[in-house]
Parts: C-alpha cells; structure tokens; sequence
C-alpha cells in the first residue's frame, strides 16, 4: 500500500520509515482521556466546516457567530481530565437558538 502525507495541501508519498512510524502510532492504544479528546475534535471539526459560509466576502458575521466560531476551536482547551471531558458544555450556535 502507497501511504501520503499532506502539505500544504500537496499530496507527497510517505518514506518507508514515515510509513512504519504512522502504522505504529496507529496501533497505540489510546487512553481513555484520548479517546474523549479524539472524539470530541471529530464533532468539532464537523460542526466547524458548517459555519464557514458565515465568513463569506460579502457577509459580516455577529459578535455572536465569531464566538461560537473561536468557541469550537478551543473546545479542548483546559480538557485534562476524563471528568472535565464528560462534563463538557458545547457551545449553542446562535444561528439554531433562535
């Protein structure tokens, strides 16, 4: 299997090490606070995507919408625990709460 790597947006093949390197870390398990993080950055960087419009050229987002916006990019900030991730309160969007 060709394995690639990203950047800059430029697909590049891996090396052999890159690849063994990637292969391994993969099959590290992770812990359980992992696992939380892990999970919560795939929702945020689903919810993200969705409000991206909202920066438009010939839009002007509210006070409100670039709250949320930075709320979702530091959604992990300070999640050190497995409880602080469990308790954690996701931002509302101020498009859908009205």
């Amino acid at each position: 299997m060709v394995m690639y790597k990203n950047i800059d947006g430029v697909q590049i093949q891996m090396t052999a090490e890159e690849e063994t390197a990637w292969l391994a870390y993969q099959d590290t398990p992770l812990t359980e606070l992992e696992r939380h993080l892990k999970r919560i950055r795939l929702k945020r960087n689903n919810l993200l995507p969705k409000t991206d419009w909202w920066a438009s050229s010939d839009l002007t987002m509210t006070d409100a919408d670039k709250k949320y916006r930075q709320d979702l990019r530091d959604i992990t900030n300070g999640l050190d625990t497995v409880k602080k991730c469990e308790d954690l309160t996701w931002p509302t969007n101020p498009r859908e709460s009205s």
